[in-house]
């Protein structure tokens, strides 16, 4: 099993920064991927920000795109977001997600975070 445990959120005004983190545990042979999704009130779970791990590279929505930043720590399995100038259309619960695999043989498995509540007031 892999766990993931966010913090970071919170409320702030507009125009505020957040970082978000996420700490990947259990048995990981191999990680894949960690990304970002989020999740307002009515609305479909949506794509943030995806980084591979194999080579660092990130993936950023049309919405995050030079304002949030991803970057990771490879000895924890741990993955951050930083988000500057957040708007209030930033408003959402933001879900932690990875995708890996416990041996070399077994399939890969997503695991998502409980999510984390980031309000953004006007």
């Amino acid at each position: 099993q892999v766990q993931l445990v966010e913090s970071g959120g919170g409320l702030v005004q507009a125009g505020d920064s957040l970082r978000l983190s996420c700490a990947a545990s259990g048995r990981i042979f191999k990680m894949y991927v960690m990304g970002w999704y989020r999740q307002a009130p009515g609305k479909e779970r949506e794509f943030v920000a995806t980084m591979s791990w194999g080579d660092g590279n990130t993936v950023y929505a049309d919405s995050a795109k030079g304002r949030f930043t991803m970057s990771r720590d490879n000895a924890k399995n741990t993955v951050y977001l930083q988000m500057n100038s957040l708007k209030p259309g930033d408003t959402a619960i933001y879900y932690c997600n990875a995708v890996s695999s416990e041996g070399a043989v077994g399939i890969p498995n997503t695991s998502w975070g409980q999510g984390t509540q980031v309000t953004v007031s006007s």
